[in-house]
């Protein structure tokens, strides 16, 4: 008796597409917003990208990485979380689909650096305060490094959340699963951690770039996900073409928390030196 293969999944109920008219008003309110961004925000691709990060980080100029007379729009915890994500993100692009979450192995390791990452963010707050007791001293090297494991744990596991949410045939495979790959996995982590407390130009500053663009990417990837289940195309979308609404209501969403967080806080500190500003409130 030959043994039964996998069974397939069940075809879902066809759902009426969004026509043209959604494609416009979603594409026209995302042009505007992002010409309205553009011209509210510090001047220059430098200015830009400090405003991308001014939406999600402290930006405390002591607790960050530089390359050369330029400040990493991102702290150095926050570097490693968002440049994590992103390295995660794209060593799984290779294996398509596959909506799988990792195996429960890699998922403890990936709660052990979750807990590191929480551990060392405590004590790092503690070394902030002055006279406060702390574990031990903090550095932005632990910071990277902690930051760089919970952000690998985030690309891994939002890689087949968003395969899994969006496509009607992903896989049910995990992307992540052998030793071999999770090895070289942290081993890229690793090296891009040497490169930017090294000081190396060509990893600074395609890093401080990077970590800048992967707050938009990331979220975009996020509402994405919510976009898909708004419009009712989760598991509906057969390739990118019909991914191009989704993309751009995501895009929309992302950009709308980056401007608004951005408008908030400037607001309230009436300044862009995001730096300067939240010392003195974490201090007073």
């Amino acid at each position: 008796m030959s043994e039964a293969g996998p069974l397939p999944k069940p075809a879902l109920p066809e759902r009426k597409r969004p026509g043209r008219v959604g494609y416009w008003v979603v594409g026209g309110a995302l042009a505007v917003l992002f010409a309205a961004w553009l011209a509210l925000t510090p001047s220059g691709f430098w200015g830009k990208l400090q405003a991308l990060g001014y939406a999600v980080c402290h930006q405390i100029p002591e607790r960050s990485f530089h390359a050369g007379e330029h400040t990493f729009p991102l702290c150095a915890r926050c570097t490693g979380m968002y440049l994590g994500a992103v390295l995660a993100f794209g060593f799984q692009l290779r294996q398509g689909k596959r909506g799988k979450l990792p195996p429960v192995w890699i998922l403890v390791i990936l709660g052990v650096f979750l807990l590191a990452f929480g551990v060392d963010g405590v004590n790092s707050f503690l070394n902030f305060i002055p006279g406060w007791p702390a574990l031990y001293a903090s550095s932005n090297t632990l910071r990277l490094l902690t930051g760089l494991g919970v952000g690998v744990g985030i690309g891994a596991i939002l890689y087949p959340i968003f395969n899994q949410s969006i496509w009607q045939d992903w896989l049910d495979e995990a992307a992540l699963s052998r030793l071999g790959q999770f090895l070289v996995l942290l081993a890229l982590a690793g090296l891009l951690a040497f490169g930017i407390v090294q000081g190396y130009p060509a990893v600074t500053f395609p890093a401080m770039v990077i970590s800048g663009l992967a707050v938009p990417f990331l979220l975009t990837l996020i509402y994405t996900i919510v976009a898909s289940l708004l419009l009712r195309l989760d598991n509906r979308i057969r390739n990118w073409r019909e991914m191009v609404l989704p993309l751009m209501l995501g895009g929309l969403l992302a950009l709308s928390q980056i401007a608004l967080t951005d408008t908030a806080r400037y607001l309230v500190t009436g300044t862009w030196s995001a730096g300067s500003s939240a010392a003195s409130m974490m201090t007073s």
